[in-house]
């Protein structure tokens, strides 16, 4: 760790601090420092010196290193996707029943498409309200994003508020279009982001065990 920092405050490089003196001052993870014995500016919250302070105060920041996976984040999914199903097969028993009397007897009907739009509507409504309600939550995150120790975090590694955490569950709508185009980006994007990643501005890590 370097003994000693300057910062930029209204333009102006003040210092030099220790780090104790920075961290006393309640360093903001946007301030601009350089270290005494270096010459390139960056926030706070991209230096490592200062990485335990920020997660101590709630930050998780992206990295390249804890950036979640495709495949992990598909384990979360799969378990999630299970929990949902049971909590509406238990909720709404008779829509299930149609559904899979009519797909048993190879006659799909007109009941049974109307009963297989109602639970797909029905289920996109609740798995936005479970997602969105978990990842604004302390959790960051959902049940099954929970098991896999993934957090959805924002660019600075703070958790999501209501809103935000609503438009990127609403947004995974767009993901899904043309053959999941928008969640697979995970697997060659830089930043491991699918599009509701994007629009929505979040990241999801995964934190060590």
């Amino acid at each position: 760790m370097t003994d000693s920092y300057y910062i930029l405050r209204d333009g102006v490089k003040t210092g030099p601090f220790t780090y104790d003196e920075l961290i006393e001052m309640g360093l903001d993870a946007n301030t601009r420092v350089v270290a005494a014995n270096g010459n390139t500016w960056e926030a706070a919250s991209d230096m490592p010196d200062f990485y335990d302070y920020f997660e101590a105060r709630g930050h998780n920041f992206p990295t390249e290193d804890n950036l979640a996976t495709f495949w992990w984040r598909f384990a979360a999914y799969l378990i999630d996707n299970i929990l949902v199903l049971i909590l509406l097969a238990i909720v709404i028993p008779d829509l299930f029943i149609t559904i899979y009397k009519n797909e048993l007897a190879d006659n799909i009907t007109d009941d049974a498409l109307m009963a297989r739009l109602k639970l797909n509507g029905i289920s996109f409504i609740v798995t936005t309200i479970y997602h969105s309600l978990f990842e604004a939550s302390k959790w960051r995150g959902s049940i099954g994003k929970k098991i896999c120790r993934l957090t959805v975090v924002d660019a600075e590694g703070m958790g999501l508020n209501i809103g935000r955490a609503v438009l990127r569950n609403l947004s995974k709508f767009l993901s899904a279009m043309v053959l999941c185009i928008g969640y697979l980006n995970i697997l060659w994007d830089n930043h491991r982001q699918g599009w509701h990643d994007q629009i929505a501005r979040t990241y999801v890590i995964q934190k060590e065990a």
